[in-house]
Parts: C-alpha cells; structure tokens; sequence
C-alpha cells in the first residue's frame, strides 16, 4: 500500500463510507463478487482510520511531552443535567 500524502484523507469521510459500505453488506441483496469488493474496500479504510487515529495520539503524546505532562489524563464528562 502506498503511503498516502499529510492532508489527504479524510478521516469522517472514511467513517462516512464505512457506515455506507456496512449498510449494503447488511441488505444481503449483493452478489458474492460486490460483497468481496466492499469488504476489501472496508478493510482499506479501516486501515487509513487506524493509521489517522494513531498519528493523531502521537502528536498529542508530544504536544503533552512539550507542555511536561507525560500522562494523558482520563476525560471524564461533565453532566449538565444537574442544571
């Protein structure tokens, strides 16, 4: 696989088609060849999120290695419900 271009993928794009490609693999009305092909297509994509999603936790890991905070604090959300 070639190596793609910073910039050049989309990552809520990939999600977007992701979600597509399931939801007409999951009609069952795809012969077994257009099957194969969407599922070889899926496989791609998820690798490219895969790969997106872990340079994105490199640069944070730097960006908090930077600022001297080592560890990445758990997020908890705050609940507006109590308003």
């Amino acid at each position: 696989m070639a190596a793609r271009k910073q910039g050049d993928f989309n990552f809520e794009k990939a999600l977007q088609e992701l979600e597509e490609l399931v939801e007409k693999m999951e009609t069952g009305n795809l012969s077994l060849e257009e099957s194969l092909k969407y599922f070889e297509r899926g496989v791609a994509l998820t690798r490219n999120c895969q790969q997106a999603l872990a340079e994105a936790e490199q640069k944070v890991q730097i960006l908090l290695k930077q600022n001297g905070k080592d560890e990445l604090q758990e997020f908890v959300p705050e609940d507006n419900s109590k308003s």
